[in-house]
């Protein structure tokens, strides 16, 4: 405004003195990535006479499906409120305020009993539902299932084929300089790297979301990587951003939830006995404890396929005056959930700007995981793709597996879930998760899955049992991801 009232401001000139304005003031480039995000966020428009809940997932059969597995969910979250006699929510009493904020910093420490308390459900309880999920209008009976589909997943969703992933994931060409890769013939490989680096360090300089975004398809460098993630999500830690994760801490501290003793559970159960994320036990409490609370999270709902929980106020069930959503961010935390933020540590240390790339992951990828839906992304989509791909490329594997009872999408769900966060090795895993920032799809956690089976292969058709097909998978910590992802991509025959 102070701008618009200088004499020299001409009414007939007005547009493009903005135009300057926002080019020389950096203005320009944040509303720019600030568009970028919402696009790579929001769902394309759908038809104006499409109903508002096809934009949450256009399948009848899917939302009825969801719709069924959030009320058991719930249903086991009550019966453990009710066992326990805990209530939902509660204000903490003044003293065990002040302790919580004393040892906030070393949550860790703290031992409390939590005996009495069970994840509200595993993945493994999760796959049992998606098998059992059928379009009601290829339901006659007499037809075998559709297109012969050996697999666990009997739903006839469209999944890409190697041709068209290859088409996707062209950057991860043979031919294509990767960090990730140690021997690529083409370029050798510090050559490539101190190349990549310096484009890298121009990418950050130029703060542009969308040349980010291209940049990581090759993979990130160790130093630019926080840098970069943080670019692509739009996320700079404002003064406002660290007052609202302050906000978010001081209503920890004031309010006790039950999912904070699901949340202790789930840390002490998965991140406390891993190698890689043990040490950072603290920030995920803090993390995750913050995220319960955070109504912005509601927001993901639009385009998720998933309707948050409410819970009313003590006698007054039913009516809607009274209700509110539970947990607050509407999303129960589940076995392995922790996950999720766990390798996020390695970069962020700040607790503020860690828990900001976290929601923004969680938004825009993590919560697919764990819903049901049609989404390309989402994880009916990535079980239907890991088996496609197996079945067509390694049918005698395949086949073999499914005769000793040991199908493949029963040992690979679990990575698929957590995007093998505490299955591979953390370099790895970050190289990973660079492409799906880079390509923003979670299909290629489908197409390392049938990788990591390709690369398995001659051990797994010897074995003769689950348990046995189990061992020879127990340990993906060696693996090495680009080389599996191009070797499967790019030198299957098709």
């Amino acid at each position: 405004m102070v701008s618009l009232h200088k004499p020299e401001i001409k009414l007939e000139s007005l547009k493009e003195d903005i135009k300057d304005f926002l080019k020389t003031s950096g203005w320009e480039k944040k509303l720019q990535n600030a568009v970028y995000s919402e696009l790579n966020v929001f769902p394309s428009p759908c038809h104006p006479a499409a109903p508002p809940e096809h934009i949450k997932e256009p399948l009848a059969y899917m939302r009825k499906a969801q719709g069924s597995w959030e009320k058991r969910i719930l249903k086991s979250l009550n019966s453990m409120c009710t066992e326990l006699n805990i209530p939902l929510a509660q204000k903490r009493p003044a003293n065990e305020q002040k302790e919580l904020l004393n040892k906030w910093n070393e949550m860790g420490t703290d031992e409390p009993d939590l005996s009495l308390f069970r994840p509200v459900y595993a993945p493994k309880d999760f796959l049992e539902v998606l098998m059992n999920l059928r379009n009601p209008n290829y339901e006659n009976g007499e037809q075998p299932s559709f297109r012969n589909h050996l697999g666990l997943i009997q739903v006839p969703l469209k999944v890409k084929d190697i041709p068209e992933l290859k088409e996707d994931f062209n950057e991860l060409g043979l031919n294509i300089g990767q960090l990730g890769i140690d021997d690529s013939a083409q370029v050798p490989p510090e050559f490539f790297e101190n190349e990549h680096v310096r484009v890298g360090q121009k990418v950050l300089a130029e703060q542009d979301s969308a040349a980010a975004q291209q940049y990581v398809r090759q993979g990130c460098p160790t130093a630019l990587r926080a840098d970069l993630w943080a670019l692509i999500l739009n996320i700079s830690n404002q003064p406002e951003d660290i007052l609202y994760y302050e906000q978010l801490k001081s209503n920890v501290i004031q309010h006790d939830l039950l999912v904070d003793s699901l949340i202790y559970k789930d840390v002490k159960l998965t991140a406390s006995n891993d190698d890689y994320y043990f040490v950072f036990e603290d920030y995920l409490y803090q993390v995750l404890l913050c995220f319960s609370r955070d109504t912005s999270v509601l927001e993901h709902f639009t385009y998720s396929s998933a309707t948050p929980p409410k819970s009313y106020i003590q006698g007054k069930l039913g009516m809607e005056e009274y209700a509110v959503f539970y947990p607050p961010n509407g999303v129960i935390p589940f076995h392995g959930f922790s996950m999720y933020v766990a390798p996020l540590c390695f970069l962020y240390h700040e607790p503020s700007k860690l828990y900001q790339i976290f929601r923004e992951m969680y938004v825009r990828f993590f919560f697919r995981l764990h819903s049901i839906s049609s989404h390309p992304s989402g994880i009916v989509s990535l079980c239907l793709l890991f088996e496609t791909l197996l079945q067509t490329h390694l049918p005698q594997l395949f086949y073999h597996l499914r005769e000793i009872g040991a199908q493949p999408l029963r040992i690979s769900f679990k990575w698929m879930v957590r995007a093998f966060s505490g299955y591979l090795a953390t370099d790895q895993l970050l190289l990973l998760w660079d492409r799906i920032l880079g390509y923003n799809s979670l299909e290629i956690l489908a197409v390392l899955a049938a990788a990591v089976f390709a690369f398995r292969a001659v051990n797994l058709m010897e074995v003769t049992s689950l348990a046995a097909a189990e061992a020879v998978l127990a340990d993906l910590s060696t693996l090495k991801v680009m080389p599996l992802l191009q070797i499967f991509l790019f030198a299957t025959v098709t």
